[in-house]
């Protein structure tokens, strides 16, 4: 056959690039929130940052039983250790970051005990009923959100929070930002991305249906838990 009459063979998109196209919208809520634009440029109110910190740390430790059963379901030992591993890192390693910024009396005090907000109950109890009740595939993909819109936020926010380091090397909110778009962060978020594209790749078009919606749902959640702290919604009759 003449070279020029070839057909150009192109590589499909992965599964995962699909999923961040179909949460688009939702991303750009994200991308306009004033919280995270105010977190970037170190101008969000001390008191807001602390109840974001108090809601994370929350999140964190309810993720992190996500995550553990998202690993039991893992068809691999591969996938199985990189869950598992996650699952760590949030109740411990991140957890800690957590701990120390609300105790290093950088932040107002609050005699108050933290209560999960209806943001993060609703999105904790989503990620642990998929991953408990629906196919590994699908708990995956909603846990992935999680690493991949706070990894993308991390990136852009970086290079305002240097320039807010610069001006204050203690700034509480600039070293937060700056742990999130540490290298190996990225790293893990790339390795959740794979796995997810080999759990597509196993499973039915049904399956991958449910996947998508499932990243979406997981990326409304997101919006939510980021807007709630500035734009608080609190319990009825508290």
């Amino acid at each position: 056959m003449n070279s020029s009459a070839r057909t150009k063979v192109t590589e499909s998109p992965r599964f995962t690039d699909r999923l961040w196209d179909t949460a688009s919208v939702v991303r750009a809520g994200i991308d306009d929130l004033e919280f995270l634009r105010r977190l970037g440029d170190g101008t969000l109110p001390l008191d807001v940052f602390r109840t974001y910190i108090e809601q994370d740390l929350l999140y964190l430790t309810e993720y992190a039983k996500a995550l553990s059963i998202v690993a039991a379901h893992a068809p691999t030992a591969d996938a199985a250790g990189f869950w598992a591993g996650a699952a760590v890192e949030s109740a411990t390693v991140e957890a800690a970051l957590h701990k120390d910024l609300l105790t290093s009396g950088t932040l107002p005090a609050s005699e108050r005990e933290p209560a999960p907000t209806p943001a993060c109950l609703a999105y904790t109890s989503y990620l642990t009923a998929t991953a408990a009740t629906e196919p590994y595939a699908v708990g995956a993909a909603a846990a992935l959100p999680c690493f991949w819109i706070y990894a993308d936020v991390g990136r852009r926010l970086a290079a305002s929070a240097h320039e807010v380091l610069e001006a204050d090397p203690a700034h509480p909110y600039a070293r937060w930002v700056t742990t999130y778009d540490a290298e190996e962060f990225h790293v893990e978020v790339a390795k959740a991305r794979a796995l997810v594209d080999e759990a597509a790749d196993a499973s039915t078009d049904a399956v991958r249906d449910a996947m998508t919606q499932a990243f979406v749902v997981a990326a409304r959640y997101e919006l939510m838990f980021w807007d709630a702290p500035l734009n608080p919604q609190n319990w009825p009759a508290s």
